[in-house]
């Protein structure tokens, strides 16, 4: 490993004098490298190769402040440091038993050089996999409470590459992705979710590929007490510069020293399997400090959910609207019929779960205010405590307990999170009272406080406060609509998952995912963190639910990829999104979802392509079983397999779920096929792929 070329006229140590940049400074691990300099101007940049070719050529960084004193202007290096670091750590639950943590680090202290003279430090790391950089602002008296305006960070990329990308939205992450080159960025005609995006502003991560084979991803890592990440792309230069999501005031950040940034991340290989293996974004997170885990449990579940989206019932119990929180005698409103979250109907799920070996049932609109809690901008919505009065909440919880199940609770808090904030400690003793240790939060519509946006710094402050203080009620959480993840469930392993991105959901009320898009969300969405994507939707064609409503709809796959998601889109807490009576006429594929472990020893990328194909195997936490999936956009293909990965002279049962005779998405996507054969680690998978379609396979050990 090369040393960093340091400055011969640096002393290790001195703030106190600016020395001249005789050459540039460079940290270097296997074939990435970063260079920092300073321009003729005093501007900081840093520049990022990938062996001999370049990835960042030479990018602006900066911060601009609200007093107009920042660090956007000339700056004069002070010294600098190095240090490498490499050494493993255990995540509680995740993709791998145990992750190395190997770079190298080097600190670039800066100093105004007029009046006042403030400090500020970019810190680099350089990983064999790419490169994570941030602003640290030390303790000084001529800064102490500061308001960042903006950033200014550039990546300046080396062509017009190929992009998978969403409109900078600052309220929602839920839109298909476009795949286009950079130069053809343009959200103008893209209906948005929320909020109209600037034209040309993208949100992270950001997948690219180059014309001569290099896979870049972009996003960041450890977003704490900061606005989430955009990018404004230049169609002409191919630039990107950074856009924070501002606060209501219009300002970006409200920060008092020492304080930090989240950090920049930059991933690149030359091989596409390579960034979806990265733990980059990872190791950037701090431990966590719990000391005690045994409480969190990845699990798989069924819930009161998507009958409600294929209109067979409904979150609300009766049909009044403009109603009070407060003021509302819920026993004697008129019920219409169709609830979902009522008694005898958790109870099915609680007996389908405890029948096929599921851990526990979500159920979604149990509590009172459903009846007008979207649309309206109302902060009193729901008090997460009172249930319908056909919901008999001590009657399930000593049903479930009965049967080994666990209940999940359910706060949407429609946007309103002061609401929420206010109620939630009387929330959480409610479900602690009552036997539910998990619960799946959901933050649909307009924020209140009014003005700001659900990426910005007061969200982000409010998502890790949650996380954190789940975790002292020792309370799993599953956030939807949240910031997409940056890799915080290191720091905070209760955080099973995040939506934060367009899931299976919107096959059913909106036109749907095309067949690509989970071929694309591995290397975009996923890069931060686990997602509940909802897959395992067996009753593909959802006209046989209501006819009436769902005319035309159906989920954009075959059944055998919806089996593959499981391994193909990693969480550790995954659902089995169909009804009961779905699985129950294909309880031969259903063994897959039974079997399929939500936590693992090891991982392989076997082949990908991001837009074009997805194929993971993976290891049983503890145990010598691995699970593969294969999934495919909208073109059929025949993935031939290598099983390597599998113990050498151990022979298995591989049993092979596939698309069936004449599947394909959109013609036949229920059709499948279920086989047996005997492999070793010397043998060869043939796995044909319909459109739209995948295939799952399970190895188990055969006994001597």
């Amino acid at each position: 490993m090369r040393k960093i070329l340091l400055l011969c006229l640096l002393t290790a140590g001195l703030r106190a004098t600016a020395q001249p940049v005789a050459s540039p400074l460079t940290a270097r691990l296997d074939r990435v490298s970063l260079t920092f300099a300073l321009a003729a101007d005093g501007q900081p940049t840093y520049a990022v190769s990938y062996g001999q070719r370049p990835v960042i050529k030479p990018s602006r960084l900066g911060v601009a402040l609200a007093d107009g004193k920042g660090f956007d202007g000339p700056l004069e290096l002070v010294n600098s440091e190095t240090k490498d670091v490499d050494d493993t750590w255990q995540p509680v639950w995740g993709e791998v038993k145990s992750i190395r943590n190997h770079y190298q680090q080097l600190t670039v202290h800066l100093r105004q050089p007029q009046a006042p003279g403030r400090l500020i430090d970019v810190v680099f790391r350089v990983f064999a996999d790419g490169v994570g950089f941030r602003y640290e602002f030390p303790q000084q008296p001529s800064l102490q409470y500061f308001t960042v305006q903006q950033e200014r960070t550039e990546f300046n990329l080396t062509g017009n590459h190929k992009a998978f990308w969403i409109p900078g939205d600052y309220e929602s992450n839920e839109y298909a992705y476009t795949t286009s080159r950079l130069s053809e960025v343009n959200s103008a005609n893209i209906t948005p979710i929320q909020l109209k995006s600037a034209p040309e502003r993208v949100q992270t991560p950001l997948m690219l590929k180059s014309d001569d084979g290099l896979y870049v991803n972009i996003h960041e890592a450890a977003l704490v007490n900061y606005p989430a990440l955009m990018l404004n792309v230049n169609t002409k230069t191919f630039g990107l510069t950074s856009q924070l999501v501002p606060s209501a005031t219009g300002a970006a950040a409200y920060l008092q020293t020492p304080e930090h940034t989240p950090w920049r991340t930059i991933v690149v290989a030359d091989n596409a399997p390579a960034v979806l293996a990265s733990k980059l974004i990872l190791n950037l997170n701090e431990p966590t400090t719990l000391t005690e885990t045994s409480w969190i449990k990845p699990q798989k579940f069924v819930g009161v959910w998507w009958e409600m989206h294929v209109n067979k019932s409904s979150w609300n119990y009766s049909d009044a609207t403009n109603l009070k929180l407060a003021d509302t005698n819920w026993n004697a409103l008129k019920p219409h019929g169709h609830h979902g979250a009522n008694t005898a109907n958790v109870k099915r799920y609680i007996d389908f779960a405890a029948k096929y070996g599921l851990q526990s049932v979500l159920v979604e609109g149990w509590n009172v205010g459903w009846e007008d809690w979207a649309g309206n901008w109302k902060e009193e919505v729901f008090d997460f405590v009172t249930p319908y009065p056909d919901f008999n909440v001590q009657e399930l919880q000593q049903y479930a307990a009965a049967k080994g199940i666990k209940l999940l609770m359910h706060h949407e808090t429609s946007g309103s999170v002061t609401n929420y904030e206010r109620r939630q400690d009387a929330a959480l003793r409610f479900m602690k009272e009552h036997g539910y240790d998990g619960v799946k939060t959901g933050y649909v519509g307009r924020i209140i406080p009014r003005g700001e946006h659900h990426d910005g710094q007061w969200m982000v402050n409010h998502f890790n406060r949650t996380a954190e203080n789940m975790a002292r009620q020792q309370i799993m959480v599953d956030m939807h609509e949240a910031v997409r993840p940056t890799g915080l469930h290191r720091t905070y392993p209760n955080w099973l998952a995040s939506e934060a991105a367009r899931g299976n959901e919107f096959n059913a009320w909106s036109e749907g995912n095309p067949p690509e898009h989970e071929t694309i969300l591995p290397f975009t969405r996923l890069m931060g963190g686990p997602m509940d994507y909802t897959p395992g939707i067996f009753q593909i064609k959802l006209e046989d639910w209501n006819p009436a409503k769902n005319q035309g709809k159906q989920v954009h796959t075959t059944l055998a990829k919806q089996l593959a998601l499981y391994v193909t889109i990693y969480s550790p807490i995954q659902m089995a999104a169909d009804l009961p009576e779905a699985y129950e006429k294909h309880l031969d594929a259903f063994q897959f979802i039974r079997d399929v472990p939500m936590d693992w020893d090891d991982t392989r990328i076997l082949a990908a392509e991001p837009g074009d194909y997805i194929t993971t195997a993976r290891k049983a936490k503890g145990k010598d079983e691995w699970y593969l999936g294969a999934i495919t956009d909208e073109n059929a293909r025949l993935q031939t397999l290598k099983l390597d990965f599998l113990t050498p002279g151990q022979r298995y049962e591989a049993t092979i779920y596939a698309d069936g005779k004449g599947a394909s998405w959109d013609k036949k996507p229920m059709s499948y096929q279920i086989r047996k054969q005997k492999v070793d680690s010397k043998s060869t998978l043939k796995l044909p792929l319909a459109a739209g379609g995948g295939a799952a396979v399970s190895f188990k050990p055969i006994s001597r």
